[in-house]
């Protein structure tokens, strides 16, 4: 009998090079997680890794007065796009050559091929849109890491895009959008909440503290990934009224009962 699948272990020649990682969205999550990167360079580094990291920022989004509240963004930098602020900022201080890319996706031909793509985009539309792209057999995306919230919960699930010629479709990493179809069901985003157009009301629909939380627990999953080689977990829900972290396990039984259940939701969709 075959043992059950309780890890994860990438079989990437990330030695060989720079990890590539690409950010979309650097708005309240996206924008922590991309401050939180140089530390994952550098620890990887230490490590002995001969490259580090190549990191893209994707936001077509600029700096509003709003924004100033819960992001890292000063009111003199209101106008300027968020990935040329973070990446200037990130490259000044770190030394790096990172790059910006101060554009919404559409097709997307502006995202650069990518190990890692994650997306903190704040629409079921664009998650729709990114699920899309990472699974074109013209491009490659080896992982597709999504982070997405409410007023005082979230998530964060590591995929691996499903693909006609993958051969190890049994044992990928599903992405987000095949355990949860709501989450690119656009006809949904209309039901959501809007953004906040003042810095009280901004306050009031989201705890200040939810966006850095999350950030820190996508780049804790992408480090122990690549620091230790394994994960036994790819993503979690995190719940800041009740303080409970709930891990996403790596186990196909799950997958399959979850997959069941994601059926039926997308049968009750159409």
């Amino acid at each position: 009998m075959s043992k059950a699948m309780t890890e994860h272990i990438p079989h990437v020649p990330w030695l060989r090079r720079r990890i590539v990682i690409t950010v979309v969205g650097c708005g309240g999550t996206g924008a922590q997680v991309a401050l939180g990167l140089p530390y994952l360079h550098q620890a990887l580094l230490a490590d002995g890794h001969p490259y580090g990291l190549r990191v893209f920022l994707v936001d077509g989004d600029r700096i509003s007065e709003t924004n100033c509240v819960r992001q890292p963004f000063a009111r003199s930098e209101i106008g300027l796009y968020k990935v040329v602020v973070l990446i200037n900022r990130l490259n000044l201080f770190w030394g790096f050559d990172w790059e910006a890319v101060p554009h919404f996706v559409g097709s997307g031909q502006d995202l650069p091929d990518s190990d890692f793509l994650i997306s903190c985009v704040d629409t079921r539309a664009a998650r729709a849109a990114l699920a899309r792209i990472v699974s074109l057999k013209s491009r490659c995306f080896r992982y597709h890491l999504d982070a997405g919230n409410l007023e005082d919960r979230g998530q964060f699930v590591l995929g691996q895009p499903l693909r006609k010629e993958r051969k190890d479709r049994e044992k990928r990493l599903p992405c987000v959008h095949e355990l949860f179809p709501s989450i690119i069901d656009a006809r949904a985003d209309n039901r959501d909440r809007l953004p906040a157009c003042s810095a009280a009301e901004a306050l009031r629909l989201q705890h200040p503290y939810l966006n850095s939380i999350l950030a820190n627990h996508v780049l804790a999953l992408l480090a122990r990934l690549l620091r230790q080689g394994r994960i036994s977990y790819h993503g979690g829900f995190v719940n800041l009224t009740t303080g409970q972290v709930s891990p996403l396990p790596v186990n196909p039984t799950i997958w399959a009962r979850m997959r069941k259940a994601a059926e039926k939701e997308r049968n009750r969709l159409k």
